[in-house]
């Protein structure tokens, strides 16, 4: 009893752990998506849903995707458990020596990368979105800011492994910030350089080149506090063998994590062909979802890797168990209600924060509409980044490649079924039922994996989750009654009755919640006492 005792009290220390990392990159994270949703309104009112705004997304989407795979996904993927391994099992000069040999490496490795990206930029727009070649200013205009914008992947990247070695040290305060200091970069060169320019929409491109050089740099300080200078590493040697073993991880775990960008990558192809206006509703819609979903399931997936990969190299089991159970109770407390937001409150929110200059009524239902249906599967995405860290912890790379290859390949088919009818939604409702597919099967193959994932624990903390979202739907019917959102103008008006009905809904969540004794609300609310008391505690 004693042991066990013991043994609960650790597992809840690594919780609190977990929950405070997460809270950070949370805070990091949303500081960057309000920015990010500052450029996205200061384009739509520059450029609405035009064909330079349609050139400007599908250009974009090649670096976006790159960063959603690197930053958000792979290269941590890959990089943190061995990594860790280095940390916990070797010296501090070897995993030196090792942060050292993969940025030399990826240096080299990307400089030739992007070198044929630029050059190959039209037969890649070609691939993504032919439907722009009967076009040929649209395509012209596409390739140039592909060419612009390819320079990204590099920056990234290393932005991307600076992140692993800062998150493997439990230091995520600077990586979180950092994608922050992206849009801030990406918001002033559209304000400096798109009056400037023949074309203005170039200005945004240039943003997003020199935002992510700045992502990388910014985190460069932190590097060399924590002992990681990343030192250029003479590449006649042979490889490293930790480089070696990371190489074995990144495809299968880029590949594994890239099945919701290959099928927006599908959408973008199937969109180019759908009524223009369609690549930028998808793009938007998409956008909308990724804010709930990089809050708190990146920030969670991101904060849960690094103890998931040190309790795998130990061998214990059941500390990793617990934690995968604990990672997906607390994403589902939070992604469910936010599902539920953006469906009932999707046209207040889109008509609020778009439909400005260029960005008219019609834009902003058929943003709306790819919301509704993007959201469906908001639970699979934020469920799909918990589940998929815990194979790459066990270094399995290969389970989630192949169910990520059967989800794609219900993807495409669903596409084709549902585009006609339901345009450019269908193609939204078949990313989320494609994902839904993807988190199931890795679900019951974990299991099996594993052994009982705490699963009587995980359907009643979802069942209470269920029974509280319901408290959504007055506020939504009570806010969506009002014709206001028919027109422009009133916006103060607008903002104040949009925030109110969140906040009547969130509260109402919240003490459906509380009165359900949810172990997951009295988690969170006695971290934030407990946080509040250290604080009132530390001598100023």
């Amino acid at each position: 009893m004693e042991s066990q005792g013991k043994s609960l009290a650790a597992q809840g220390q690594v919780e609190k752990g977990i929950a405070g990392a997460a809270g950070i990159v949370a805070f990091g994270t949303l500081i960057s998506r309000i920015l990010g949703f500052i450029r996205d309104m200061i384009l739509a009112n520059l450029f609405g849903a035009t064909i330079a705004a349609d050139a400007f997304y599908v250009a974009f989407r090649i670096p976006n995707i790159l960063r959603e795979l690197f930053a958000e996904g792979s290269m941590s993927a890959a990089f943190i458990p061995v990594f860790t391994e280095y940390l916990s099992k070797k010296s501090r000069s070897e995993a030196k020596e090792l942060a050292s040999a993969a940025f030399t490496t990826l240096l080299l490795l990307l400089c030739i990368v992007v070198a044929f990206g630029i050059f190959f930029s039209p037969l890649l727009i070609r691939l993504i979105a032919p439907g722009f070649v009967d076009d040929p200013h649209k395509f012209s205009l596409t390739v140039s800011m592909t060419r612009i914008m390819f320079p990204f992947l590099l920056f990234i990247s290393l932005a991307a492994l600076a992140m692993g070695i800062l998150n493997s040290t439990r230091r995520f305060a600077p990586p979180a910030l950092a994608s922050g200091v992206f849009n801030v970069v990406s918001i002033l060169f559209v304000f400096g350089f798109t009056p400037l320019l023949p074309e203005p929409v170039y200005g945004a491109a240039i943003g997003v080149a020199l935002g992510g050089l700045a992502q990388f740099l910014i985190q460069v300080p932190a590097l060399y506090q924590e002992g990681f200078p990343l030192s250029f590493r003479r590449p006649i040697r042979p490889l490293h063998p930790g480089v070696v073993q990371m190489g074995r991880l990144l495809l299968p775990t880029t590949l594994g994590l890239s099945v919701t960008q290959i099928n927006v990558l599908v959408n973008t192809l199937l969109a180019s062909y759908l009524v223009a206006g369609s690549v930028t509703y998808l793009y938007f819609g998409m956008r909308l979802i990724h804010f709930p979903l990089g809050i708190f399931a990146v920030a969670l997936s991101t904060a849960i890797l690094p103890t998931l990969s040190a309790q795998a190299a130990r061998g214990e089991t059941e500390g990793l168990r617990q934690t995968f159970s604990f990672g997906l109770r607390l994403v589902f407390f939070i992604t469910f209600p936010a599902m539920m937001g953006l469906i009932l409150f999707r046209i207040p929110i889109v008509h609020l924060l778009f439909e400005h200059g260029e960005f008219g009524r019609v834009a902003t239902l058929g943003t709306a509409n790819a919301v509704l249906f993007y959201s469906i599967g908001l639970w699979a995405f934020a469920g799909i980044r918990i589940v998929v860290p815990v194979f790459y912890s066990l270094q399995d790379t290969k389970t989630p490649v192949k169910i990520g290859l059967v989800a794609v390949v219900a993807n495409i088919i669903l596409n084709l079924i549902l585009m006609g009818p339901l345009q450019h939604g269908g193609l939204a409702l078949a990313t989320s039922l494609s994902a839904i597919l993807n988190f199931s099967l890795l679900l019951l193959i974990l299991r099996k994996r594993i052994g009982r994932i705490d699963g009587k624990r995980i359907l009643n903390s979802h069942l209470k989750v269920l029974f509280a979202s319901s408290t959504l739907l007055p506020a939504s019917l009570w806010l969506n009654a009002h014709e206001m959102w028919l027109s422009a103008g009133d916006w103060l008006l607008k903002a104040a009755l949009l925030s109110i009905a969140i906040v009547v809904s969130a509260a109402s969540y919240f003490l459906i919640q509380a009165s359900l004794k949810s172990e997951e609300f009295y988690f969170i609310l006695n971290l934030i006492k407990s946080r509040l008391t250290k604080r009132s505690q530390t001598p100023r």
